[in-house]
């Protein structure tokens, strides 16, 4: 059969996670790990998953087994909506619509509002699976510098005066793959542009609540509603994947009037609805308010874990590499102080033993092929000196 022309040109260019392609080598025999992105399976709170699952197969199951509604059960959305509370994100579950994971968040508002070759504005580096989201929606990808503080709001500003955009997608906290936080005068400055040149921002927050110490930023979401008294053109996307379990699949996310509706109707032609079992267990175990000391647990297990890679890395490869220390998140991102193709030098560390993910997977243009990213969620303090250790032979 001649199958020419009958994909989608859509799907000619685009590529699969080069993540997802790394994960394979991670299953190799002696292979230790710092690419994926995955949270801890040995942090996960499997006695209160195991309460909430008995009870909702025994307190309700026409509930948990049956069809749902498409934003989801009500019960769940005033209980994340209660959980967004404390973040500053204030909205109702009629706000809400509970998601197969963020990552279905961000691919349902991008195909409610992307015509082909609309602008969207990414940072560099950005989340990998966004730009395939954005690719998929056949938007056009610019792109404008970060540093220690987040992204360089000022280029965007300058790139404003001669292009009309229609969004900008950023990890403002604790970002992936760079592990940096947006400044505050930096939101405040992003937010007030969003507003001025009438372009949406989809802040997407998977992280925000694995901070290392106690400060938080405000989102951007809530900072629109102080400057404004609206968040119109402010789309707030999480999960449960980063602070209770990523199998149960669940995220959700907070949009306005215009859009939520839309969105919806999208939602029910994908899926119908996110699993109602799932939807049923993460309700039962909000209802046991075991989350606070669960997100404390994780919170304090991650910046011992990151401390650690970072002092192995200043320690044995401080001389050739530099990193930003985060202050919150899963991951560290690290820049050869002198050009080096790290996907080639990947090579020689996975003849050592040792995974990272190549920075140059995380650029909408203009890759920096000197960085990388390690995430040192899942490794034992003892594999994590082994891995340093690789890495420094592969040098």
């Amino acid at each position: 059969m001649n199958t020419e022309g009958l994909l989608a040109a859509r799907m000619v260019r685009l590529k699969s996670s080069a993540i997802r392609e790394l994960l394979k080598h991670s299953k190799m025999e002696g292979v230790i790990s710092l690419a994926g992105g995955i949270p801890s399976s040995a942090l996960f709170d499997f006695d209160g998953l195991r309460e909430a699952t008995q009870l909702a197969i025994t307190e309700q199951p026409e509930h948990a087994f049956q069809y749902g509604l498409t934003e989801g059960s009500h019960t769940l959305r005033e209980r994340i909506a209660e959980l967004c509370q404390e973040r500053g994100v204030l909205a109702g579950p009629e706000d809400i619509v509970v998601t197969a994971g963020s990552q279905q968040a961000l691919d349902l508002v991008m195909r409610a509002v992307v015509n082909p070759d609309d602008v969207f504005v990414v940072e560099r580096p950005t989340y990998l699976a966004a730009l395939q989201t954005l690719e998929l929606a056949e938007a056009k990808l610019l792109s404008v510098g970060s540093d220690g503080d987040g992204m360089i709001v000022d280029e965007l500003a300058e790139l404003l005066k001669t292009q009309k955009i229609k969004g900008v997608y950023l990890v403002p906290t604790f970002g992936n793959p760079s592990g940096v936080t947006l400044s505050r005068a930096r939101r405040e400055q992003l937010v007030k542009l969003a507003a001025q040149h009438e372009f949406l921002i989809v802040e997407d927050d998977p992280y925000g609540e694995l901070r290392f110490t106690d400060e938080r930023q405000p989102t951007l979401f809530e900072l629109s509603k102080a400057l404004f008294g609206h968040a119109d053109n402010i789309i707030y996307t999480s999960t449960f994947s980063k602070i209770l379990a990523p199998g149960l699949r669940l995220g959700w996310v907070i949009m306005p009037d215009w859009l939520l509706h839309k969105v919806a109707i999208i939602k029910q032609a994908a899926d119908l609805h996110a699993s109602a079992l799932s939807q049923s267990i993460a309700e039962y175990y909000l209802g046991l308010g075991r989350l606070p000391k669960q997100i404390e647990t994780i919170r304090a297990a991650y910046k011992k874990k990151c401390q650690i890679m970072a002092g192995l890395l200043e320690r044995e490869l401080g001389d050739v590499l530099t990193f930003e220390y985060p202050k919150g998140g899963m991951f560290l991102w690290a820049r050869f102080r002198e050009p080096r193709n790290c996907a080639d030098w990947m090579k020689k560390t996975l003849e050592q033993g040792v995974v990272f993910v190549p920075g140059e997977f995380f650029y909408a243009d203009n890759p920096d092929h000197s960085t990388f990213r390690l995430s040192f969620a899942t490794a034992t303090e003892e594999q994590m000196h082994e891995a340093v250790a690789r890495l420094k032979r592969a040098l």
